[in-house]
């Protein structure tokens, strides 16, 4: 029996959503998942224009223009647009709400159902995500009253990391900070690369078990994991999402030392640098976009500072890549997704090249055709196969809400 899912992902400024209609009994098929609509509501809280844009299959897009001052407005207005453009949800027998939400810190291993005392302690967590979490939380209430005695689920993207060892998800810094205010590594977009590996390995016949793969999670945030047997055993992501590779505003990696050094010479305080890093740095910081598309034209246009951002962003990931490959041992597979992994043919050109005698080599025929399925882009024979998977993130919230109700 098909049942159905409504998948809300409530940003700091943004709501998607989709509602989809599931077989449980085909749960590891692409095929398993029918969307009945999917949307999304951009520029909430900025106080100026925004956009909803909802789409169903075979129908024109139904799209309202409006000042959504918060969150609450902007879920009202979603739910809103079901009701006018359809499929109205009143007439449909919703099986759970299944909710993104983006840290549950070290307690939360796996989708969990929500009661009071579980979003209490997802607002106990809104220190380690400020901008997420409280978003996050008014799409669970919002949703709670609108569909009351409807299951809902909070499915986390730090708790497919939560399997990192020690060794991996440890800093070296003193104990207090380790113990009283919880700095680890935690790791983000693990649904993401759980779902990713899973299909990766059904690509290459194998179970997920008997998989070791690395997941290239390449937008305009961007991450990359080592998924050992089906379990990530290191990450790039830290206590946030700022650490690990260059991204579209985010600088990745960076010597710890800077921000003191910047207060020093330059009077800027943490707030100042931590706004920089995450919003001001990465691609933009470099060459003037955060739009990976863009730096492109304006390298092929001869501008030296976009060719070096796309030097810095691809040597970044081969050097990740290469580490991953010692965490590993063996590895089966190097998997490409999200919007630049899926997308763009010279980025992973460009981060791979020099890793053959690892066995990894990419075909170029194979790496610029057209085809958007899941694919190998790697040479016949090759020791580790290169993939392209496409990301399904709503469809794997859509599957562990099903799984946690039964």
């Amino acid at each position: 029996m098909k049942q159905v899912v409504l998948v809300l992902n409530v940003g700091s400024s943004s709501i998607k959503y989709q509602l989809l209609e599931l077989d449980p009994s085909a749960a590891e098929s692409r095929d398993s998942g029918t969307r009945l609509a999917t949307g999304l509501v951009d520029r909430i809280g900025g106080g100026g224009t925004g956009t909803l844009t909802h789409k169903r299959p075979g129908t024109d897009p139904y799209e309202i223009t409006d000042t959504f001052a918060d969150h609450e407005h902007a879920l009202a207005a979603v739910l809103a647009a079901f009701r006018d453009a359809g499929p109205a949800l009143d007439t449909i027998r919703l099986t759970a709400v299944g909710h993104r939400v983006v840290h549950g810190g070290t307690e939360f291993t796996q989708a969990t159902v929500l009661d009071e005392a579980v979003l209490g302690k997802i607002r106990d967590l809104i220190p380690l995500a400020p901008l997420h979490n409280p978003a996050n939380i008014t799409g669970i209430e919002g949703a709670g009253r609108a569909f009351p005695g409807v299951p809902q689920v909070a499915v986390f993207d730090t708790a497919f990391h939560q399997t990192l060892p020690a060794a991996a998800h440890t800093y070296a810094v003193p104990e207090q900070w380790r113990e009283r205010y919880a700095v680890r590594r935690y790791g983000f977009h693990g649904t993401s690369h759980e779902y990713v590996s899973r299909r990766a390995a059904a690509v290459l016949g194998r179970s997920a078990a008997e998989t070791n793969v690395i997941v290239l999670h390449l937008g305009n945030g961007a991450s990359v994991s080592a998924i050992e047997g089906g379990r990530s055993v290191e990450t790039s992501m830290g206590l946030t999402p700022l650490e690990g590779l260059v991204m579209g505003t985010r600088s990745g990696d960076i010597d710890p030392a800077i921000p003191a050094y910047l207060e020093r010479v330059a009077r800027l305080d943490a707030a100042a640098v931590d706004e920089a890093l995450n919003r001001e740095s990465g691609l933009l910081g470099l060459a003037g976009s955060n739009d990976l598309r863009d730096v492109k034209k304006q390298a092929d246009g001869g501008d030296p500072a976009a060719r070096l951002a796309i030097d810095v962003y691809c040597h970044r990931i081969r050097k990740y890549v290469g580490a991953y490959y010692a965490v590993l041992g063996r590895v089966d597979a190097v998997v490409f997704t999200a919007g630049v992994g899926e997308n763009d043919p010279l980025t992973r050109e460009r981060s791979l090249a020099g890793l053959e005698r690892l066995g990894i080599a990419v075909d170029r025929e194979r790496n610029e055709s057209g085809d958007r399925d899941e694919r190998f882009i790697s040479p016949d024979g090759a020791e580790v196969a290169v993939l392209v998977v496409p990301t399904d993130e709503e469809l794997e919230i859509a599957r562990q809400t099903l799984a946690v109700v039964g």
